[in-house]
């Protein structure tokens, strides 16, 4: 895919300010265009995707409890890109799709930016889904604040899990392909003092858009920029980020099972059955051999 072009992308974690401020940054280009490429994207639908996509993987790891938690983020706004569902685990592996892949908008008129705002919608919810202490699922959700998706991940982290934070997006396309994307979340951790938040502001409000570093500098640079006077400490070494699917061959034929015998039957007689994976747009061909071999299976359970 085009994204071999790109530098791989990865997650960097460190702290600042004595460990009273937590940051997690993740350099999503190569990922990003994998998935406009998977999913046929247009350049609105691929900025929205791609800020979902690095917000999941920061979810993730503030969120979860173990190496390899996993995130599953939900917008459904009332823009025509009707739903946006991405998810992210902490080990950095990231999918995701949207209900309406070419959906897109002209660039807004006062600024020039692509509208991610319109084309998501600004009524409708934000849902994330993340498993419990005790292997439960768990969903809070908010209503959307701006469809921009950042502010609307704020929020969420804000009101339903009680964690107070900064946290940016961003995803630049020229060419139609994508060039930069990532994210930067900061949270603020028990005992940081007024002057380190009010420092944390000050640096972040004179940053602007995400998207603007990145095209100056990495994301290193930036996340350094962000903390600017507050001494951040990085983890020594990055975590590999990539669209990666868990879906498969095997469960791709097993989804069969949900159909009846007729249905299979018909299946088999027209040659057998193209699944196209919602997730990554990975195609099957199950053969005709293949669901034959499930009512084998079934009858053998059954003697």
């Amino acid at each position: 895919m085009s994204s071999d072009t790109l530098s791989p992308s990865f997650l960097l974690r460190g702290t600042a300010a004595n460990g009273t401020l937590r940051f997690v940054g993740i350099d999503a280009a190569a990922l990003v265009e994998d998935a406009r490429v998977r999913h046929h994207l247009s350049k609105t639908a691929t900025a929205a995707l791609g800020r979902a996509l690095a917000a999941s993987a920061l979810l993730a790891v503030v969120l979860g409890k173990t190496s390899d938690s996993r995130v599953t983020l939900r917008i459904q706004g009332d823009g025509p890109i009707g739903w946006i569902v991405a998810e992210g685990s902490a080990d950095g592996q990231l999918r995701g799709y949207v209900r309406e892949p070419g959906a897109d908008l002209p660039v807004r008129e006062r600024d020039g930016k692509l509208d991610v705002s319109g084309l998501v919608g600004t009524e409708g919810e934000l849902a994330v889904t993340r498993l419990l202490d005790n292997g439960e699922p768990y969903t809070g959700s908010v209503r959307l604040v701006s469809g921009e998706i950042a502010e609307d991940v704020s929020t969420y982290l804000g009101a339903s899990e009680q964690i107070p934070n900064a946290l940016l997006l961003g995803v630049y396309e020229e060419g139609g392909r994508v060039h930069r994307a990532g994210g930067l979340l900061v949270q603020a951790m028990p005992g940081v003092t007024e002057e380190t938040l009010a420092r944390l502001e000050a640096n972040i409000r004179g940053m602007g858009q995400l998207t603007d570093h990145l095209r100056r500098g990495s994301l290193l640079e930036t996340m350094h920029q962000a903390a600017e006077g507050l001494d951040l400490v990085l983890a020594p070494e990055a975590q590999p980020a990539h669209f990666q699917c868990r879906c498969s061959r095997e469960r791709a034929l097993d989804s069969l099972k949900f159909f009846g015998p007729a249905e299979r039957q018909e299946m088999i007689e027209e040659g057998g059955q193209e699944i196209v994976c919602h997730w990554c747009s990975e195609h099957y061909q199950i053969t005709p051999a293949e669901i034959a071999s499930l009512d084998a299976a079934q009858e053998r359970a059954q003697a």
